[in-house]
């Protein structure tokens, strides 16, 4: 995979999308800074990272002609590379809090953002942010953040976990075509944070209630089991999973 290095920038999915709208690529590409000014989180949130401790980047990845109803699954095989890559590394209790935030045990590790490019009413590919917290040990204000050092007890070399995370992506992305959506799809649930146990939600209203996750939809909507033996769609500006 062709990797562009910058030093400091503003957001690297910024920097890819205005780059890819000049070079039209066809092919991956990833952009990696080593201090990011707006890094983007969920729902226009900021990605807080200290400079040189963090891996933050962003990555194109080409895809062939994806149906806009199963966009979801984007997100799904990228939340499996970066699991498989934290695998290798022995992160013990890993998990994913829909839609795609990476936890150990209940420390959120990375975060994802996916920004979709369609042509034609079909995708033709993504941009997708990463952010891993690999050797930054304190966070402001973050309680749930946690990093690589802080859960394996040593600093890593940031090269070689963006090296081994593009290698799992471009293998997870050679897996997105439909007969392969179920066997994605099971791997992702059982990776689910919370799944099959009673949980803590915000609604849009700010409102808490106890449901149990139960499964996601093909369109990525979390269905939760709430009173009266009730099961409900949910997406993302609709309900909050609390820790």
């Amino acid at each position: 995979m062709h990797i562009i290095k910058v030093d400091a920038i503003d957001s690297t999915s910024t920097f890819l999308r205005d780059l890819n709208r000049e070079k039209h690529f066809t092919t991956p590409v990833c952009v990696i800074a080593r201090k990011q000014l707006s890094g983007k989180g969920q729902m226009g949130t900021i990605w807080q990272s200290n400079p040189g401790e963090n891996l933050t980047c962003s990555v194109f990845m080409p895809i062939e002609r994806l149906s806009l109803t199963d966009q979801f699954y984007v997100s799904i095989v990228t939340s499996l590379a970066v699991c498989d890559t934290l695998n290798r590394l022995m992160v013990p209790k890993l998990s994913i809090k829909w839609p795609n935030d990476i936890l150990s045990d209940r420390q959120k590790l990375c975060g994802i953002l996916i920004e979709n490019m369609v042509k034609n009413g079909s995708m033709i590919g993504a941009i997708i942010g990463i952010g891993i917290n690999i050797n930054q040990t304190e966070f402001n204000n973050l309680p749930q953040a946690g990093s690589l050092k802080q859960v394996l007890g040593q600093n890593l070399n940031i090269e070689e976990v963006l090296q081994s995370l593009l290698v799992r992506l471009e293998k997870r992305f050679s897996e997105l075509y439909v007969s392969n959506f179920a066997k994605l799809k099971k791997e992702y649930e059982a990776l689910l944070f919370r799944k099959n146990k009673p949980s803590t939600f915000l609604d849009v209203e700010g409102k808490s209630f106890v449901g149990i996750i139960q499964t996601i939809t093909k369109a990525g909507k979390l269905q939760v089991l709430i009173e009266d033996e009730i099961i409900s769609d949910f997406d993302l500006k609709e309900i909050k999973l609390l820790y």
